[in-house]
């Protein structure tokens, strides 16, 4: 039952004559490559790295903020205050940045406290890119609550129901 295995058996080795019909073809080989396309990267963009594909959409920098109007002294101009968490640099612990911008109020219709969503426009002066728009004021939990006779879910409470 014993048969003798050879390495030839093993290993399907193709004829020599079959390797030789093989040609391996790359511009790459023989030194026959332009030397332009070894050359340094040019600050120059190809003609191929300027074609982009149209599936892909366009990286838009930040458009919109909200904050709140904090000085409304200036003529057509507010100070926004935008509110901001972000991982501290050592602790990691998430803190609160504030910072402010200067956003064109064409009518003077805000006052200090005011929610307004700033919108990046043209620049309108040195420190002006955005324009304040208004946003409809939050409406909180508990004034929500005193609003509707039950609670969130709109089932009455007990106080409320009838005594039987």
């Amino acid at each position: 039952m014993s048969t003798t295995l050879t390495s030839s058996s093993l290993l399907q080795i193709p004829p020599l004559q079959s390797l030789k019909k093989l040609s391996i073809s790359s511009s790459f080989l023989h030194g026959s490559t332009p030397l332009s396309f070894l050359s340094k990267p040019s600050s120059s963009p190809s003609p191929l790295a300027s074609q982009t594909p149209n599936f892909l959409p366009s990286i838009r920098a930040m458009r919109s903020l909200q904050g709140r109007v904090v000085c409304a002294t200036n003529d057509k101009t507010v100070a926004v205050e935008v509110v901001r968490l972000a991982p501290h640099p050592k602790y990691k612990r998430r803190i609160r940045i504030k910072k402010k911008y200067q956003a064109h109020d064409p009518d003077n219709q805000f006052k200090v406290g005011d929610f307004v969503e700033l919108e990046k426009c043209r620049p309108i002066s040195k420190m002006k890119t955005f324009l304040a728009i208004p946003v409809p004021a939050r409406t909180s939990k508990k004034k929500a609550a005193e609003g509707g006779e039950g609670g969130e879910l709109g089932i009455p409470l007990e106080s409320q129901q009838e005594q039987v």
